[in-house]
């Protein structure tokens, strides 16, 4: 799939492997990139992931064929809007959002305004490293590319965006927003939750110099992604608050059960506690689906 003109809208460690894929397998004419702050257009120019990056987001998406959304979750209906004066007719606009109900029904009807084609997308790829210079292009291989498109969606637009992530090398699969929202609110955003619980509990003062020192290789990996970026993960939970509130709920009950098991002295409701949980995840790397880092 090729396009005369790709402009990726916010160019952090997402937009910018975007980019650097797009580039690397030469899928479009021309890449441009819009950035909020001018020190970003040297940042963008040092990791070699556009054509040109710019501050004129009107100019960054005239001409465009693709429009991918890659800002915060709570910016993107007014970055949207912004945008539609420059929007070409016809222009397929998707973006790279955790959250997808709220967004989809916002953007397919201002894109709607401008004769374009919104679509929904989430690759299910990232690191707790942001910004630009963070970006890879082989960050997509292999991982999941959701697309959500609703009864509303064109056709040929569905269809260019799941070739468009094939050809970066993700799988793609079609999920409604709704049902996306309450499966990712256990996959990915519940951990994020408890990974950043767990390192707020148990670096916290006091002691924090001899706890950090038994801190080994099971906190650092199990709490890695609480360094992802706050206002990203704010935006995600708030987005998702009712699914994310649930899975919360959920996992709070399964760590009861285990303290009352601890009470008791129940030796075998906790093996089974442990046994449970080693044979799902065994079972689930073997299935060959753990590419995923987000």
């Amino acid at each position: 799939m090729n396009f005369r003109k790709i402009a990726i809208i916010g160019v952090g460690l997402l937009g910018g492997s975007i980019g650097l894929a797009v580039k690397q397998r030469r899928l479009a004419g021309e890449v441009a990139g819009f950035v909020r702050r001018p020190a970003s257009l040297a940042e963008c120019e040092r990791a070699g992931a556009l054509d040109y990056a710019t501050t004129d987001l009107l100019a960054a998406v005239s001409g465009a064929d693709l429009v991918i959304l890659c800002t915060p979750l709570a910016q993107m209906p007014a970055v949207t809007a912004q945008l539609l004066p420059a929007l070409k007719p016809g222009a397929v606009v998707t973006d790279v959002g955790s959250v997808k109900a709220g967004v989809v029904r916002d953007l397919e009807k201002l894109a709607a305004k401008a004769g374009a084609y919104f679509v929904g997308g989430h690759p299910m790829a990232g690191a707790e490293k942001t910004g630009v210079l963070a970006a890879r292009a082989d960050l997509f291989v292999g991982a999941v590319c959701v697309v959500t498109p609703t009864k509303k969606s064109h056709g040929p637009a569905v269809r260019a965006l799941e070739a468009f992530w094939q050809s970066l090398g993700a799988r793609t699969l079609r999920l409604a927003p709704g049902e996306h929202d309450a499966l990712v609110s256990r996959t990915s955003h519940l951990p994020h939750v408890v990974a950043a619980a767990l390192a707020a509990q148990v670096l916290q003062p006091p002691q924090l110099k001899t706890r950090s020192a038994l801190c080994a290789t099971g906190f650092r990996d199990t709490t890695r992604i609480a360094s992802g970026s706050p206002e990203m993960w704010r935006d995600i939970a708030l987005a998702n608050r009712k699914n994310l509130g649930q899975a919360v709920g959920a996992f709070i009950r399964e760590l009861e059960a285990f303290q009352g098991a601890l009470a008791r002295a129940d030796q075998t409701a906790v093996t089974r506690f442990f046994e449970t949980a080693k044979q799902r995840r065994d079972d689930w790397c073997a299935s060959g689906a753990t590419h995923s880092p987000e």
